[in-house]
C-alpha cells in the first residue's frame, strides 16, 4: 500500500509538473526575438552627381517631420513637396537643390535646414554609355568611383577590331563638350593605371575600329 501511494503521489507531482511547466514553456516560446537588422542604406552617389527626370529624392526638413517626403523627379525636370508645388530639381546637385529649398521654406519656417539624398539614380543624367568595338554597346548606370576599366568589363571588353589606343572619353562639363582620349590597350594589356580615368554621369566612351 505504501508502494502504491507512493506511486500515486508520484504520479500526480509528475501532472503538476506539467501543467506548471507548461506556462513556463508558453512564456518561453513568446520570448521577444532578436529585432531584425535595420534595412541597408541606399548606396551614395556622387558629391557631384547632377540630379535629373526619374530620380527619386529624399528629401528630409530637420524637425519638421510632416515636411519630411520622397519624391520623384517628373519628366518635366520638377519636384513638388509640402509648402514647396514646383520647383526644378533636373540640373542640381543634392546640396544646390539643399539651399534653394531652404530659401523656399523660409518663407513659411523660421531658419529651416534641409538636405537632399538621391535614393534612386535612375535619369539618364546617371547613365555611362559605351559604343564602338566593346562586347556590347551600352549605358551603364554610374556609381560613385567608376573608371573607364569598369565600363570596358561591363560591355564585355574590346573586340579584335578595336583600336583600344585611339579610344576617347566624350564629355559635357559646362555646356561644353571635351574630349578625353584614353589609351585603352595599354590600360588592359599593359596595366598602364595612368590610362584608367574616373568617368562621369552623363561621359560617353568611343572607341574606334583599328584601320587596316
Amino acid at each position: 500500500m505504501g508502494l502504491l501511494g507512493s506511486g500515486r503521489f508520484g504520479a500526480i507531482v509528475a501532472v503538476m509538473f506539467v501543467l506548471l511547466g507548461f506556462p513556463a514553456a508558453c512564456c518561453l516560446a513568446q520570448a521577444p526575438t532578436t529585432p531584425p537588422p535595420a534595412p541597408a542604406l541606399a548606396a551614395p552617389v556622387d558629391s557631384q552627381y547632377v540630379i535629373g527626370p526619374g530620380d527619386t529624392l529624399q528629401i528630409f526638413v530637420w524637425n519638421h517631420p510632416e515636411l519630411t517626403v520622397s519624391v520623384p523627379v517628373r519628366p518635366d525636370g520638377q519636384i513638388s513637396t509640402p509648402l514647396v508645388e514646383n520647383m526644378r530639381a533636373a540640373g542640381e546637385t543634392a546640396s544646390s537643390l539643399s539651399r534653394q529649398l531652404e530659401a523656399k521654406l523660409a518663407e513659411y519656417v523660421r531658419s529651416p535646414t534641409v538636405n537632399v539624398i538621391v535614393t534612386q539614380a535612375l535619369s539618364t543624367f546617371s547613365q555611362v554609355k559605351v559604343v564602338g568595338q566593346v562586347g556590347k554597346a551600352q549605358a551603364i548606370p554610374y556609381r560613385a568611383g567608376m573608371t573607364v576599366m569598369d565600363v570596358v568589363l561591363a560591355a564585355g571588353g574590346l573586340t579584335e577590331f578595336a583600336a583600344g589606343n585611339r579610344a576617347k572619353i566624350v564629355r559635357s562639363d559646362g555646356g561644353k563638350e571635351q574630349e578625353i582620349k584614353v589609351r585603352l590597350s595599354d590600360l588592359i594589356n599593359k596595366g598602364d593605371m595612368k590610362q584608367n580615368v574616373p568617368m562621369r554621369p552623363g561621359d560617353v566612351l568611343f572607341v574606334p575600329q583599328s584601320r587596316f
